[in-house]
């Protein structure tokens, strides 16, 4: 998934204008300026819809980022981490410690270590504040640049097309460092301070000397081949340089118990890639590396996967079967051989993989989710019905899907007012606000419980706002 260039315009011409109102102090703006500068944005990012929810890599970003916020002192924000759809090298700290790391990220990464050592970096970021002073310093910015990225985008508007593409890229080059990118001591510092936080956690600190380079190195898109990451990152060799000075003679403490990990980073990476990645880019990636790793249980996982998107699920579950083979009783595993059965038609072989997965609570979960699809193909709605209303009191964010499900079990229940009401927030949820607003209307105009009518009104008034400020903006 690329996600679209105006989005990111959009979003720099918001801290730009977004700030010029509120008061700062010499080195960063104020706490509750940020606090209410990072509720806008995520209102911004959730409106594009482009955060991945997936509850497996979820598990692993929220794990890894609870581990070492855990040795920092007490802190003015909560901490949040978010996974964003998008195949390109990126992590970036947000304003009030909001967090994003890039699916190509973790694509390119090879072990937990690596993983940490950018997270970490990403958080010294937040807790040093780096992320308020580089706002300030957009103040700096031009008005010209301002006009140049408005202009590019009223163009695009009206039909412009290379016109526009052309005015918004050198309004983006001439600003874009003093907008977004640290500057070089911000680096150090966090770079530094990585280190300590990886290694009171227990993480090998030399992953992200290891993760840097390897990046640096490897032939990443980008404009002029340079990865996101570099671009709002400046001085990465000097960078990785100084980090090989600093490890030189590191050794893990002996007596400091490495951090437990609840998942397995290759088994999560070729799960992002499986079932996210460019499909033929990822197919051709896995297998070559297949072909080097036979016995590796984490690349078949992930070649069946993507088999099972080019709908050749006999080769899918051969793969997922030999990964089982060699992690015998996976969870990860189980669940997507269910999930594949349940595409085949083979409801009670699902139903019987599922219904054994209750030790880890994520997967539990998502056990749960696919097992209610499979009781509505064999006609146990009761079932069914129970199992997706417990996974959206669990991890709603996660399971959009489940409201169409349970629209589905209503319409054969012949209770279109409920029907009309969970296909209502099904399009809310998946930001199709024209088919939300249509079903909330129709479920307002038949519901009988008060309760969820008050819930559709609101939900619909609410809708309607945000086309009405769509449709004017």
């Amino acid at each position: 998934m690329k996600i679209p260039r105006h989005f990111f315009i959009g979003c720099l011409i918001f801290i730009f204008l977004g700030w010029s109102s509120f008061s700062v102090n010499a080195l960063a703006i104020s706490i509750p300026d940020e606090k209410k500068l990072g509720k806008q944005f995520m209102e911004m990012i959730r409106e594009q819809r482009v955060i991945l929810h997936d509850p497996i890599a979820r598990q692993m970003i929220n794990t890894v980022g609870r581990n070492i916020q855990s040795v920092l002192p007490t802190q003015p924000f909560d901490y949040s981490f978010f996974l964003i759809n998008d195949d390109n090298f990126n992590a970036f700290a947000t304003p009030a410690a909001n967090i994003f790391i890039h699916r190509g990220l973790i694509d390119a990464l090879d072990n937990i270590d690596e993983f940490a050592g950018i997270m970490a970096h990403e958080i010294a970021h937040a807790a040093s504040r780096h992320v308020s002073e580089s706002i300030d310093r957009a103040k700096l910015v031009s008005f010209g640049t301002i006009a140049g990225m408005l202009a590019g985008i009223l163009i695009g508007n009206s039909g412009g097309g290379d016109a526009a593409k052309a005015l918004t890229m050198g309004s983006m080059a001439a600003g874009q460092s003093s907008m977004l990118a640290y500057t070089r001591e911000n680096e150090t510092e966090a770079d530094e301070k990585a280190i300590l936080f990886l290694k009171q956690v227990g993480y090998n600190p030399k992953g992200l000397l290891s993760g840097l380079t390897k990046l640096r190195e490897s032939d990443y898109r980008g404009v002029e081949g340079i990865p996101d990451y570099f671009k709002t990152h400046p001085g990465t060799g000097k960078r990785i340089i100084h980090i090989a000075g600093i490890l030189t003679d590191y050794t893990p403490d002996k007596d400091k118990k490495p951090t437990p990990d609840t998942f397995d980073f290759e088994m999560v990476k070729y799960r992002l890639m499986g079932l996210y990645g460019d499909l033929t880019k990822s197919f051709n990636n896995v297998e070559n590396k297949l072909e080097k790793e036979p016995e590796n249980p984490a690349l078949h996982y992930g070649i069946g996967l993507l088999y099972a998107r080019k709908n050749q699920r006999d080769l899918a579950i051969f793969h997922l079967q030999k990964a089982l083979s060699i992690k015998i009783f996976d969870p990860m595993i189980l669940v997507e051989l269910g999930r594949i059965y349940i595409h085949q038609g083979r409801y009670e072989k699902a139903l019987d993989l599922l219904q054994g997965i209750t030790e880890d609570p994520v997967l539990e979960i998502l056990a749960k989710y696919y097992m209610a699809i499979a009781q509505i193909e064999s006609g146990n709605l009761i079932s069914a019905e129970k199992n997706l209303k417990q996974v959206l009191a669990l991890e709603e964010e996660a399971y959009p899907r489940a409201y169409y499900h349970l629209a589905n079990i209503m319409s054969q229940e012949k209770n279109q007012a409920m029907s009309h009401y969970y296909l209502g927030i099904y399009y809310d949820e998946t930001r199709k606000l024209k088919n939300a607003s249509h079903h909330l209307k129709k479920a307002v105009e038949t519901l009988n419980n008060p309760e969820i009518k008050k819930d559709a009104e609101k939900r619909l008034t609410d809708i309607l706002k945000s086309i009405k400020k769509k449709k004017y903006s």
